[in-house]
């Protein structure tokens, strides 16, 4: 692109839409990560807290990775009454609401408690992030709106591993509880910049949407969205045993990092920015289907360096499954905005619950793997997944509606 917007007999003008949604790029990801930021932030002191509350590597997995729950029942929830609701006022309540159950977790007094403070903030991240995920469908158009969902998901990388480092590092110096009570001022942080940022409208924004029933009907008789929505659980799923897991074999010998090296380790997460935000013009060059199979080839090439017991090699490994992992989300999260033609909030929260739901399945299946079998089954099983989402990619058309 030269740096004139005058049109030429050989190239079209650039269109005003993508240009304005790259100037809101910042506010975007910045939105995205204070939806998110809660969300795997715990991962990293996972070992502090099975400590905390006495029980095994499973068992505080399952506890903390609980909000994926939440979030998938919120998701659905979302898909049904979602369009009815006014955006801006609706993602603003629930990261004020989150605030609360953020904070409770400081004094949770054991594992069910913490378990269903997690659930009640995974309900209500869901809400805001569904709500989000709306919002741009409707308010981008089709050119533009792969970038501004790339701008979306790198937001979330960046509250995945910003979020690690922070709970790490806080736990380490002050405690446990301080660090719950540091993201809930996240979460109102968050809830600020939406009041102030989104745009205020009447309704949802966008057109009427039809009844929920039947476009839930319609969109399941998409083989398209159908292969979709099984390909969000199958990241997630991967994605939570890699990063679950893995910091109890950081934290055992013959690694034995403290709390706060393994924060930092969560920099893996930082070569996984420019793809994201490749990942648009990936799919606009290649098509959804490749761009999404060459990722998620990226994923599996780091498992074989994360079963060897030497701090290099699994930092390589980590690096290249987030790399595939999060550009691939950022691929069938843009897909399903552009497969669907008709009410794009259900859309988005069917593919949320599965998305989700891929998590908390993710924790207990290889949970239950890790501790019986080890890592190294651990890494066989989520090698299994990967393989799997790339086969049902194959029902992706080979170019999306993005690329028109």
């Amino acid at each position: 692109m030269t740096g004139t917007l005058m049109p030429s007999p050989s190239r079209p003008a650039v269109d005003p839409r993508v240009i304005a949604t790259r100037g809101h790029g910042f506010v975007i990801a910045a939105t995205a990560f204070l939806t998110l930021v809660d969300l795997f932030a715990v991962q990293s002191v996972l070992p502090n807290l099975a400590i905390r509350y006495a029980v095994s590597p499973s068992e505080i997995a399952v506890a903390a990775n609980a909000c994926t729950l939440g979030m998938a029942l919120a998701s659905l929830a979302t898909a049904i009454w979602g369009g009815g609701i006014n955006r801006r006022f609706g993602i603003t309540a629930s990261l004020t609401l989150l605030a609360l159950p953020t904070a409770a977790l400081a004094i949770a007094p054991d594992l069910l408690v913490f378990t269903a403070l997690r659930v009640i903030q995974g309900a209500l991240m869901a809400s805001a992030f569904t709500l989000m995920l709306a919002h741009l469908g409707e308010h981008f158009c089709p050119v533009s709106r792969p970038i501004a969902f790339a701008a979306f998901v790198t937001g979330n990388v960046l509250s995945n591993f910003i979020g690690r480092i922070v709970s790490a590092n806080v736990a380490d110096l002050y405690g446990i509880p301080i660090t719950f009570l540091a993201f809930a001022g996240l979460n109102l942080a968050g809830a600020a910049l939406v009041w102030h940022t989104v745009r205020h409208e009447t309704g949802t924004g966008g057109e009427a949407e039809p009844a929920p029933a039947g476009a839930w009907r319609r969109h399941l008789a998409q083989p398209a969205l159908r292969a979709a929505f099984l390909v969000g659980f199958l990241i997630l799923f991967a994605f939570i045993g890699v990063f679950s897991f893995v910091n109890f074999v950081l934290s055992r010998p013959p690694i034995s990092l403290s709390t706060m090296a393994i924060g930092w380790i969560y920099l893996v997460f930082l070569p996984a920015l420019p793809t994201t935000l490749m990942m648009g013009r990936l799919i606009a060059r290649f098509g959804a289907r490749r761009s999404i199979q060459g990722m998620l080839l990226l994923a599996l090439l780091g498992l074989p360096l994360l079963a060897l017991a030497d701090l290099r090699a699994m930092l390589g490994g980590l690096v290249l499954v987030a790399i595939g992992t999060f550009a691939a989300q950022a691929g069938a999260t843009g897909f399903v905005s552009s497969a669907a033609t008709e009410a794009k909030s259900t859309a988005s929260g069917l593919y949320l619950a599965s998305y989700f739901s891929g998590g908390i399945v993710g924790s207990w299946i290889l949970g239950i793997v890790f501790d019986r079998m080890g890592w190294h089954a651990c890494l066989i099983a989520i090698a299994l997944a990967l393989a799997c989402a790339g086969l049902v990619t194959r029902q992706f058309a080979p170019r999306t509606a993005s690329t028109a």
